[in-house]
């Protein structure tokens, strides 16, 4: 899967987690939050060093993820 122009995975960053570029802030927990029911002003509050850009990219890698999803059927 090809990441997002805003989203990295560098092996010295996070593990090599997928972060938001620019950034140590890894997309799941920009995810996690958004699930907890935080919007995006409070995030971007929480961490003025990201744009609105930044949390939408982080929709689209979960998009991207959901879609290239392979499901079993329950047998």
């Amino acid at each position: 899967m090809q990441f997002p122009e805003l989203i990295e995975a560098r092996a010295d960053v996070m593990m090599g987690k997928p972060c938001l570029k620019g950034t140590r802030i890894p997309v799941y927990l920009i995810l996690e939050k958004l699930a907890a029911g935080e919007t995006s002003e409070i995030i971007l509050a929480a961490y003025p060093q990201l744009r609105p850009e930044h949390v939408m990219a982080t929709l689209e890698y979960a998009a991207r993820l959901a879609a290239d999803e392979i499901v079993l059927a329950n047998q």
